[in-house]
C-alpha cells in the first residue's frame, strides 16, 4: 500500500467479542503485507472526522487484515457501528514492528506480556512465532481488569499453539494481579520480553527487564494525528541523543511504536 494514499476496503467479517470490544476483518491488497507491531490508520465513513484512528494490526495477510479495537470514543464508536459490506478507507500499514528473527529469539523462553488492548498486536507477533517454530518456547500472558472482559482473544492465542497464562486485577479469573504478578507466579524465567499495554506496565515491565538484564521490545499506545510523523503529537523522551534532530526524542508512530525498553524513558 502506498503510504500516502488511502486505499477503500471492505468490511468482510465483524464480531463483538467482549463489552465494547470489536474485531474486524478487511478485504484489501496490501503492497508490502503488514507486520506485528505496525498499525493502520482507519477513517470514519461520516467523513466529519477528516484524522484516521490508529488501529494495530491483530492480524493480516495478502488480501486481508485484521484488527481489535475499543470503541471508546466517537471516531472508533463510529467505525464499530459499521457492518460487513461497508466500505472503510484504510492507511499504511505504518511504524515499526517487534524484531523476531533467529538471531532475536534464538532458543530463548519467549513471553508475551499484554495488559489489555496490548493483546491484538502481540497476537499477530504470536501466530508468526509459531509460524517459525517458537511456540513452544513461548507463554502469553494476559492481563484484564476482571472476568468481565471476557478473557477476550485468549483462545486465539491458543490456537497458535502457544501456552495462555490469564490473569485479572481483582482476581475474578486466572491469576490476582498484573501480568507480571503472573509471570512470578508461574515462575516462568523469561529470557526475551514483548509487551503491548498501558504505560505502567510498560514503565514496570522495562524497571524487571533492565534488573534481570532480559531483552524486552515494548510497543507503546499514542494518540496520534498524522500517524506518518510530520505532526510531531506523539513524541516520547529517548535515552540517546536522535543524530539528526540532536534532542532526546523519537517519534512514536515512524521510529516506534515498538523499541526497545532501554532506549526509551518511561
Amino acid at each position: 500500500m502506498n503510504h500516502n494514499i488511502k486505499q477503500k476496503a471492505e468490511i468482510l467479517r465483524k464480531e463483538q467479542i467482549a463489552p465494547e470490544i470489536y474485531s474486524m476483518t478487511f478485504g484489501v491488497e496490501l503492497a508490502v503485507p503488514a507486520e506485528p507491531g505496525q498499525f493502520v490508520m482507519v477513517y470514519p465513513p461520516d467523513g466529519a472526522r477528516l484524522l484516521g484512528r490508529p488501529l494495530c494490526v491483530a492480524d493480516a495477510s495478502d488480501q486481508t487484515l485484521r484488527i481489535v479495537f475499543r470503541a471508546a470514543g466517537g471516531g472508533t464508536s463510529r467505525i464499530a457501528s459499521c457492518d460487513p459490506g461497508d466500505m472503510l478507507y484504510l492507511g499504511g500499514a505504518f511504524g515499526k514492528g517487534y524484531p523476531y528473527d533467529s538471531k532475536t529469539t534464538g532458543g530463548r523462553e519467549t513471553v508475551l506480556l499484554c495488559g489489555g488492548l496490548g493483546a491484538p498486536s502481540l497476537l499477530f507477533l504470536a501466530k508468526r512465532l509459531s509460524e517459525a517454530g517458537y511456540g513452544a518456547h513461548c507463554t502469553a500472558f494476559l492481563g484484564y481488569r476482571d472476568s468481565s472482559l471476557m478473557h477476550f482473544l485468549a483462545d486465539d492465542f491458543i490456537s497458535c499453539g502457544i501456552k495462555v497464562v490469564i490473569s485479572t486485577d481483582d482476581g475474578s479469573e486466572g491469576v490476582r494481579g498484573n501480568v507480571l504478578d503472573a509471570v512470578k507466579e508461574t515462575g516462568v524465567a523469561p529470557g526475551l520480553i514483548y509487551a503491548c499495554g498501558p504505560l505502567p506496565m510498560l514503565s514496570a515491565v522495562k524497571k524487571y527487564s533492565c534488573e534481570k538484564k532480559i531483552p524486552a521490545y515494548i510497543s507503546l499506545e499514542e494518540h496520534m494525528a498524522c500517524g506518518i510523523g510530520v505532526c510531531l503529537g506523539c513524541v516520547v523522551r529517548t535515552e540517546e541523543r536522535d543524530p539528526h534532530s540532536n534532542v532526546h526524542n523519537a517519534r512514536i508512530c515512524t521510529e516506534g511504536p515498538v523499541f526497545e525498553a532501554s532506549e526509551v524513558r518511561i
